[in-house]
């Protein structure tokens, strides 16, 4: 009796700073906002969850919610979890290891966040994704119904990939990138990176004094890639590298994207009522419609096509579709309906889509004419080698 009367103080307590709180209410229109908690913001840099920060990461959530946001959690910190829980065993660097901790771990990490969010009166669903589960089209939709019905009944889906079964084929690779993919199937207005720093630097601020915040992104280019670091404490798989992929991919949905510090005090409501906190990266003006962001974030790139300068101008410039007479060059090994990437004799990328032929067809057809495919192919499944509507210009 003892424990459910301290239980309850303890709901009480927390209920009542989310009320005080109110005064710092969020004054934004109503917006779907993913919020992405790296395993450095989840243990404060040491080698456990640091429950007290995390408590008041919901608390923030929840007042986020009670003004008509629509919250999804990215979360880091399963096989800090797992190796908290199994008392830090010595295990050899091997996948199966990683695996073994992301088991064990992942449970206790959802039972946290249940029992945090249940002080609020809020309730919480698990989802678990993989690289897999995006690629395909069918899938894809299937992840974009469940994640839009957690929200629309009220409930706060929990997002981390699968690590317990993902291999190097089907994985994501790191909850960044993750949550970009999972702001593109919720259709999020904002994406939230917290992380250990307070934002994007010019330089290394860790070892440049003269190191300056940016504080807003208009575009990202190959001197903002440069300057990106990597992971300082070593506990996650994401550094600023990642999160700048991250961002790249979710601003073209139409996703506004801030990458801040986790440990910053109410930084989730800052960021969701628009103050310059962190760096901002704004979204592109023409999000890309429900087939092209699937283009865009699901299915990894099979294969490279490379295209001439009149290729390149129509593709990029007119919105036309790439015909084979463009085409200089194949790389890789796709099938027709597979993603690839397509670069100008530059190197430069120009775009990515689903081509129409075959890796094999397509080293047959190169710099011929339309009307000469079904000459030299025997067959033909059309007059363009990447359509517009299967085209995404980067």
């Amino acid at each position: 009796m003892a424990e459910t009367n301290t239980l309850n103080v303890r709901k009480t307590d927390l209920a009542d700073k989310a009320a005080v709180h109110d005064s710092h209410a969020v004054k934004s229109a109503s917006h779907t906002i993913v919020v992405k908690l790296g395993t450095s913001v989840l243990t404060g840099g040491t080698l456990k969850l640091d429950r007290a920060h995390m408590v008041e990461l919901v608390r923030q959530c929840a007042l986020l919610r009670r003004n008509g946001h629509k919250v999804i959690i990215v979360t880091s910190g399963a096989i800090a979890a797992g190796r908290e829980h199994l008392g830090y065993p010595e295990l050899p660097k091997t996948m199966a290891s990683k695996q073994l901790l992301a088991a064990v771990g992942q449970s206790r990490l959802i039972q946290e966040w249940e029992s945090l969010f249940e002080i609020y009166g809020l309730h919480i669903g698990q989802m678990l994704l993989t690289r897999a589960d995006l690629d395909d089209r069918e899938r894809f939709l299937n992840a974009r119904d469940m994640i839009v019905a957690l929200l629309d009944n009220g409930i706060i889906p929990v997002v981390n990939e699968n690590d317990a079964v993902a291999t190097t084929e089907i994985k994501v690779g790191d909850n960044d990138n993750l949550s970009a993919l999972v702001g593109i199937l919720a259709g999020a207005n904002k994406l939230l990176l917290l992380t250990d720093q307070p934002g994007l630097f010019t330089a290394d601020p860790r070892n440049n004094p003269d190191a300056e915040l940016i504080r807003e992104v208009h575009t990202i280019d190959e001197t903002l890639r440069r300057i990106a670091g990597g992971s300082v404490g070593g506990l996650g798989t994401g550094g600023m590298a990642t999160k700048l992929q991250a961002a790249d991919v979710a601003r073209r949905a139409g996703i506004e994207v801030i990458i801040a510090a986790g440990s910053r005090p109410d930084v989730i409501i800052d960021l969701a009522n628009d103050e310059s906190v962190g760096t901002r990266f704004l979204p592109l003006e023409c999000p890309l419609e429900s087939r092209k962001r699937w283009i865009l974030a699901g299915p990894p790139p099979a294969g490279d096509i490379v295209i001439d300068d009149g290729a390149a101008a129509a593709v990029q410039l007119r919105g036309s579709s790439l015909l084979s007479k463009g085409i200089t060059d194949v790389r890789g090994e796709f099938e027709r309906g597979e993603v690839a990437r397509i670069y100008n004799t530059k190197g430069e990328l120009l775009a990515r889509g689903l081509s129409r032929y075959s890796s094999r067809d397509l080293g047959k057809i190169a710099g011929k004419h339309s009307q000469d495919i079904h000459s030299v192919l025997g067959y033909e499944y059309g007059p363009v080698a990447v359509h517009r509507d299967d085209l995404v210009v980067i």
